[in-house]
């Protein structure tokens, strides 16, 4: 298990929020979580080394609980737009350099942006998006790296089969880069290079943009 990482503040205790405070201690990251319900700190105190009632739209408030402290911040607080706008700016006036905040909707991820948080994600936008692309049939996971380039895993299509990476010139053509293979035959994926020969039920790693990887999925 790693450890010694820099510590985290996490702000709000919903499920997302809750679930970014599991993953990261699982890590070993030191966490320090705040939420303004008293009732839920005190439930998340019985698993949780470090975690304080706090409203963070109080610039104070965040002071007063080390905010300054932290270089890193999850602002995880759900369905208040208004309270997650507020803790983002205050966050920013502190001069906390790395602000990471939940957005329920684009519009609410633009106001977001604007005020200074420099990473918005959109869980629930994000997995809709992710699953549709499963459910087409053709990948087996699918993960938007950025707004223009994806990573997806998905079976060699049957024109490549039989082929190197060198002779299929698949980047070429198709603008996607293979960047792993687990054959047919194994359990774990390993890295591909231009002598990795593509076969009927192998799984391949490729990366480009969202486009070109649909496009050679149906090849």
């Amino acid at each position: 298990m790693a450890r010694n990482r820099e510590a985290v503040l996490v702000i709000g205790l919903g499920r997302f929020g809750q679930s970014i405070v599991d993953e990261l201690l699982q890590t070993g990251t030191e966490v320090l979580a705040l939420d303004r319900d008293m009732s839920i700190v005190q439930r998340a105190a019985i698993h949780m080394p470090n975690v304080i009632a706090a409203d963070a739209t109080d610039e104070e408030a965040l002071r007063q609980a080390g905010a300054v402290d932290y270089r890193r911040v999850v602002i995880a607080i759900g369905s208040d737009q208004e309270a997650s706008i507020l803790a983002t700016s205050v966050c920013v006036d502190l001069g906390i350099p790395d602000i990471w905040a939940k957005a329920q909707n684009p519009q609410h991820a633009r106001i977001l942006e604007r005020v200074g948080a420099h990473h918005v994600v959109q869980p629930e936008h994000d997995m809709g998006e992710r699953i549709a692309h499963l459910l087409g049939g053709r990948f087996t996971e699918y993960i938007e790296v950025a707004p223009d380039w994806v990573l997806a895993r998905t079976s060699v299509p049957k024109y490549f089969v039989g082929m190197t990476l060198r002779t299929s010139n698949i980047r070429a053509k198709h603008g996607v880069t293979v960047v792993g293979i687990r054959k047919a035959t194994g359990k774990e994926f390993s890295h591909a290079d231009g002598y990795t020969t593509l076969e009927i039920g192998d799984e391949i790693l490729i990366m480009g943009p969202p486009t070109a990887v649909e496009d050679f999925s149906e090849a």
